[in-house]
């Protein structure tokens, strides 16, 4: 539940161009998903398989498809919409522009290196640390607990949560949005084997640069590069345990789900989709728009734009019609050894060795 600030049901057509049916004066005063609303609050239907709810919602208002018919009552008031999930989406956006701002704060218990450069702007909660040569700039915001390595350098309008934690030289752009716990610039897994089997650690000496509008989830890990940098583009969406390895370039609007594993020197082209726990091994490339399903495993790079699933990954529709095929495979063995048998005693072939 939400928080709208006591809109009405036409308020919120006006703001979202929606098509009113029923009463447009209800007061609502929170959100909430459809099956949970109650009076008072606004929610929306956007999935067919939804439908059902509409029968049992208790919501005051409901922003539905424009193609959808629905029989008014007292109690309801329905907004027409092209695009009923946009629609919220763009209400929810207008709720997060009205939360109030930090800025122009250092909190007196943060500890910050006097070579260090923070905007007059710039909010800094409680116990952050900041090292030396550290840059802040215009309308950031630190949350509490947050650590920055010496030589970390973050733009304006970035919002970092709490206890992030930067390490030496990591760049972080304009806009962007960095979760709870999440760790950027830490060593990358580098290391030779000995003839003995032990191993000798290489020196990860390169740095993590995120460009503009990026957002990082929580617990994400990016890692440093050996030499040179790992690279995040802007516009790339990364959600919650995702694993990035050292030396690894991200390109412009990728967006990968929870879980994702992307191992060294890996080239990911731009605009590519990645399920959760999909995996790639090390130094491989991905054109530019390509989708995996979750749960797929990259052993070799992709040249060509599509949708693949499966391990190794297969193109999507070929990889479904093999998963359909080992389904039928319990039955398909029976069958054979139906027919096998049948043969068998027809041409009294039981003596021949299989």
């Amino acid at each position: 539940m939400k928080a709208i600030a006591n809109f009405t049901c036409n308020e919120i057509a006006t703001f979202i161009g929606g098509e009113i049916v029923g009463n447009p004066d209800f007061h609502l005063h929170s959100l909430n998903r459809i099956e949970y609303a109650v009076e008072g609050e606004l929610t929306f239907l956007a999935n067919p398989k939804y439908e059902k709810f509409l029968k049992t919602t208790k919501a005051s208002c409901i922003i539905i498809p424009e193609s959808l018919k629905v029989q008014t009552n007292e109690k309801v008031c329905f907004i027409k919409s092209v695009n009923p999930y946009l629609s919220f989406v763009k209400i929810l956006q207008l709720l997060e522009s009205q939360k109030p701002k930090k800025h122009s704060i250092i909190h007196p218990t943060a500890i910050i290196a006097e070579s260090s450069k923070v905007a007059d702007n710039a909010y800094i909660g409680p116990y952050c640390v900041i090292g030396e040569n550290c840059v802040i700039g215009e309308n950031s915001c630190l949350d509490s607990h947050v650590i920055l390595y010496d030589n970390v350098s973050i733009a304006n309008n970035t919002v970092i949560k709490a206890r992030v934690v930067c390490f030496e030289d990591t760049v972080i752009g304009s806009n962007c949005i960095i979760h709870s716990g999440a760790i950027i610039g830490d060593d990358g897994f580098g290391y030779v084997e000995n003839n003995d089997g032990s191993y000798e650690k290489i020196p990860q000496l390169g740095n993590v640069i995120i460009k503009d509008n990026v957002e990082i989830g929580s617990n994400t890990t990016i890692d440093r590069a050996m030499s040179g940098s790992t690279i995040v583009e802007k516009g790339v969406i990364i959600d919650n345990l995702v694993q990035i390895g050292h030396n690894v370039h991200i390109g412009e609007h990728t967006a990968m789900a929870a879980q994702v594993g992307i191992a060294g020197s890996c080239k990911i082209g731009k605009r590519n989709r990645f399920g959760g726990q999909v995996g790639l091994g090390g130094h491989l490339d991905t054109v530019d728009d390509v989708i995996l399903v979750a749960q797929s495993g990259v052993a070799k790079s992709v040249q060509e734009k599509g949708i693949y699933f499966g391990t190794p990954i297969k193109d999507k529709i070929k990889a479904f019609k093999i998963e359909t095929a080992l389904l039928d495979l319990p039955d398909s063995i029976k069958d054979f050894h139906r027919l096998k048998k049948i043969i068998m005693d027809k041409f009294n072939l039981h003596d021949l060795k299989d």
